[in-house]
């Protein structure tokens, strides 16, 4: 059975109940089927959620169909109980009280992206995410940031959970679990996909994934027994979720609360890696309005490095080595800041970009344009 959202194709399967076949031949390969006639109605989906506290839904975070599922999911809960709370990956909790000032509306979308820093932080096209903030703050629904510090996955990426520094020790997750062998194989794989000869390389890598997990699973929990009425959906890449690995089972041994995973389908699907599986049509993001430049910081300044051939920027005379200074009156001093400056505007949305250009004779000056914003030629990460 498929089903229609306005916006996408949604069509789920209930992937534990799926009808397996394995081949028994020594010469071939063990085969899996799912059966996906067993597929369920919207509102039937809904009520099997709504049975269980914590709902996972997973995502590949540049898939903007995904965060379009999420949000179907996230509406029909919260018809069907308004006690929801939202837990995302992609804020870290050192901005809680930033997300709860834009959720209560005392700040702007634009403030709440910088006094957050998102761009420097997490990075992803915020218009990917845009949609479920804005049904969190229309609704009064709750947002946690649960996130552990991006320094801090670094640090023991490099020198694993024993070498973190004394200042950091304080942010590690009170307790970490053991890792089970089917999460620290498919760990590995995921390791040995990007490549590293150093020593202990693999043991920091999955220190580094397991302050990752637990500490989001312990930012939920403590939330969550806090607020005994509350139900929680949490987005997270799902790598974090499939088989329940990462962070369900770390938050299951701090609540004992009942959950389901979902997840969006990709290119791999195995059997019991969630409780449902979403498949439906791949959708981009509308395109974006961009100046066709490629910039570099330097200096405490954001200095264009290379203005693409037939873009907006080259048709209103921005230059290499221009240095940014505004763009419609907001200082841009990281490229970040230019990201924030731009990230709602569409092709042929108009804005004034000031500029500090160097001279023939080594003075410089301002400059300002007036600039209509294009789509980009191709998908190359200029802005």
């Amino acid at each position: 059975m498929l089903f229609q959202h306005p916006r996408f194709l949604f069509v789920s399967a209930l992937a534990c109940s799926s009808i397996v076949f394995r081949a028994v031949a020594q010469d071939r390969v063990p085969l899996e089927a799912i059966d996906l006639g067993a597929t369920l109605a919207q509102d039937k989906l809904a009520a099997q959620l709504a049975s269980k506290r914590v709902i996972f839904v997973g995502e590949s975070h540049d898939r903007y169909d995904h965060h379009l599922n999420q949000l179907e999911i996230i509406r029909r809960l919260h018809q069907l109980d308004p006690n929801l709370v939202i837990g995302v990956e992609y804020l870290e909790q050192r901005v809680q009280s930033q997300v709860d000032d834009y959720i209560a509306g005392r700040t702007t979308e634009k403030e709440f992206l910088r006094a957050s820093e998102y761009y420097q932080s997490w990075g992803y096209d915020y218009r990917l995410y845009a949609p479920i903030f804005r049904f969190a703050q229309e609704r009064h629904i709750p947002v946690r940031a649960l996130n552990v510090l991006r320094t801090l996955v670094s640090e023991v990426g490099k020198a694993g959970i024993a070498g973190v520094s004394g200042e950091q020790r304080s942010n590690l997750p009170k307790e970490i679990g053991p890792v089970g062998e089917a999460y620290r194989s498919r760990l590995r794989q995921a390791f040995e996909a990007h490549g590293s000869a150093k020593p202990g390389a693999f043991d920091h890598f999955l220190d580094a994934q397991l302050v990752w997990d637990e500490g989001m699973a312990e930012s939920a929990a403590a939330y969550l027994n806090a607020n005994p009425e509350r139900r929680m959906v949490i987005l997270a890449g799902s790598g974090h979720l499939a088989f329940g690995h990462g962070i369900p089972q770390r938050l299951e041994r701090r609540t004992h609360a009942t959950y389901a995973i979902v997840l969006n389908g990709g290119d791999e699907i195995e059997s019991h890696m969630a409780d449902y599986i979403l498949l439906g049509k791949k959708m981009e993001l509308p395109p974006a309005g961009v100046l066709g430049v490629s910039l570099e910081e330097k200096g405490g300044e954001c200095r264009i490095k290379a203005v693409s051939p037939g873009s907006a920027g080259v048709k209103a005379g921005l230059k290499n080595k221009d240095i940014l200074i505004e763009i419609d009156g907001q200082a841009i001093k990281r490229i970040a800041d230019m990201r924030l400056a731009l990230w709602d505007k569409k092709p042929r949305d108009r804005v004034q970009v000031k500029v500090r250009r160097k001279g023939s004779f080594g003075a410089a000056a301002e400059r300002t344009f007036e600039i209509d914003l294009e789509a980009p030629a191709k998908p190359i990460g200029t802005s």
